[in-house]
């Protein structure tokens, strides 16, 4: 994409890293400017094999609360799955003209959207929550809730009372975003909050692939074990993430250095010769929190919509929309319109199983370009090609419903979406969502990011039944054309609005952000956090490869005299 300079370059004055500690402790080394800004360009030029070499236990430790979401994976896919299962729909459903059993469309919407509904509570919960105890303490609580509440689905005697169980067990949810994202270094964010939407998948695969299996039963066990087996996750993650280090910067929010410090300490390996800083990594975070406090001094709920913070909110908040907008929604029920295309429900549930699969390969392929190509031009790549394979879903809905060779096209398109979705907006939205949030405000941000998420996933929950039920509105595949639209508004939103984030700190980003740098801009604009210069430069340069910019340099005059520590830019610019 083809990007500009902008016409100011965002330029903050220094402020003394370690000037106050909200514990009371005294700094144990005091750092220059000099000083913070040779950690912050050590950290852009880490390669990924360093990053992992120096926190292959923050990626451990990542990856072990992480893959509590595919627990969520499986339960999401679970209760799609079962509108197509026969065994299930005869203890829940009703007995229709033709000999078989369904449920109707207002009761699919409403089990669709009952996890939601909790998740909804849950998530505004945790907002406080995470904030008061940390990430930690916050993911065993709701561990140990979800061990309770997987009761009640599993003896619900009717689907009023498996309605009520759905709505309770979405209210423990969890933060794993938040947490990857903040004991990562740059060169890893992006790829370990992208395993977070590989835990998803993971999960839809495992819960596809228990279904198939129990194809061949008629009792109640068949839909019985698939939720005891959600029994098997909580406790071994429990006692995981009982031993697990809190997120440093949730110490350096609430002004305690010392726990900062040791909490690093235990997500970075000690015994190298290049061994991370930990007292110099330690004043970038308070650097870092100290210019968002400049900014917004506030960390509740109402902040996040105030000065640029309601920026980073809008885009959090259309990311997590454009991923249940874009058409994913035919993903979470392709058993049910695999069957409703005309298959039989073995090839139903084989086909579903593939495309989880094949969701697999395309994570892999994301983490290998995600480096390469950034965050933006993959995630506008991966909206456009979307549009076009849900244009061609619809086109086969269009063509004879008689020819079966047009349930497979149907299945076909379906799959190659899911290769495109998975490799570009489906992990991508996590890294941006827990990227363009700042330091201080991330869990509420988060937060509601995945609220406004579930509300249109709730609105998707009541469409989708309607779409593709034979008793309702029957647009079958042709529904394609609906996702379709929407997916092109997506990418048009995107291509104006989200900015590029790779290579970039925290601090960095802060500057960009309430220097209001346009969103096709942030890509060429480099940073230097305590100059008074600044110029707009590429990606390598960035990195501190050497390469000369070929973009044009900007220098700035500034007014040091501002009380809140931000220059006033001077009206000329030279």
């Amino acid at each position: 994409m083809g990007d500009v300079s902008p016409n100011v370059s965002p330029i903050l004055a220094p402020i003394e890293p370690s000037a106050q500690n909200n514990s009371g402790d005294q700094p144990t080394v005091a750092y220059s400017q000099a000083q913070i800004r040779e950690a912050t360009q050590r950290e852009h030029d880490m390669s990924i094999s360093t990053a992992f070499r120096l926190y292959s236990k923050a990626v451990s430790w990542s990856i072990v609360l992480s893959t509590a979401v595919i627990m969520e994976g499986y339960d999401l896919l679970l209760i799609f799955s079962f509108f197509a299962f026969e065994p299930w729909t005869k203890k829940y459903g009703k007995l229709q003209p033709d000999g078989t059993y369904a449920l109707s469309a207002a009761w699919q919407s409403g089990l669709n959207n009952g996890a939601s509904v909790g998740e909804i509570i849950g998530l505004l919960l945790n907002g406080f929550v995470a904030e008061r105890f940390g990430y930690r303490k916050t993911m065993i609580g709701a561990l140990f809730l979800t061990i309770l509440f997987i009761f009640i689905p599993f003896f619900a005697p009717n689907i009023e009372v498996l309605q009520v169980g759905l709505i309770l067990m979405g209210i423990p949810g969890i933060l794993p975003v938040s947490y990857a994202s903040e004991v990562c270094p740059v060169a890893l964010r992006g790829h370990l909050t992208a395993y977070i939407n590989l835990c998803w998948v993971i999960g839809q695969l495992i819960s596809s692939g228990v279904l198939r299996s129990l194809l061949h039963r008629t009792d109640q066990w068949s839909y019985r074990i698939p939720y005891a087996l959600q029994w098997m996750w909580p406790v071994p993650l429990i006692v995981a993430i009982a031993f697990a280090p809190e997120s440093p910067w949730w110490y350096i929010r609430r002004g305690d250095k010392k726990g900062a410090k040791s909490a690093l300490r235990s997500l970075t390996a000690r015994k190298t010769d290049d061994a991370v800083d930990l007292d110099a990594a330690v004043e970038v975070m308070v650097y870092t929190n100290q210019l968002e406090q400049k900014v917004v001094k506030g960390a509740s709920y109402i902040d996040c919509f105030k000065g640029h913070n309601l920026r980073r909110t809008e885009i959090c908040c259309f990311t997590s929309i454009t991923s249940i907008i874009s058409g994913t929604t035919l993903m979470g029920n392709s058993t049910y319109f695999f069957e409703q295309a005309g298959m039989d429900p073995s090839n139903a549930f084989d086909l579903t199983m593939a495309q989880y699969a094949v969701g697999i390969v395309g994570i892999v392929f994301a983490w290998l370009i995600m480096a390469r190509f950034g965050r933006r031009q993959q995630y506008l790549s991966g909206l456009f090609l979307q549009f076009i394979f849900l244009i061609g879903i619809g086109i086969t809905g269009v063509v004879d419903r008689g020819n079966k060779n047009m349930s497979w096209a149907t299945g076909a398109l379906l799959i190659a979406f899911s290769l495109v979705y998975q490799s570009s907006v489906g992990p991508l939205c996590y890294s941006i969502i827990s990227e363009m949030s700042s330091v201080r405000l991330r869990a509420k941000t988060t937060s509601l990011a995945w609220n406004v998420y579930n509300i249109f996933k709730i609105i998707n929950g009541v469409l989708t039944p309607y779409m593709i039920n034979p008793t309702a509105w029957n647009w079958q595949a042709k529904a394609g054309f609906f996702w379709g639209g929407l997916c092109l508004l997506s990418f048009v939103w995107a291509f104006f609005r989200l900015p590029e984030t790779r290579y970039r700190t925290y601090a960095e980003l802060d500057i960009l952000f309430e220097r209001k740098v346009g969103a096709r801009k942030f890509a060429i604009t480099s940073v230097d956090l305590f100059s008074q210069k600044i110029d707009e430069a590429s990606q390598e340069e960035l990195r501190g490869a050497g390469g000369k910019s070929n973009a044009a340099s900007h220098v700035l005059q500034s007014d040091m005299r501002g009380e809140d520590g931000l220059v006033r830019i001077a009206e000329s610019v030279k």
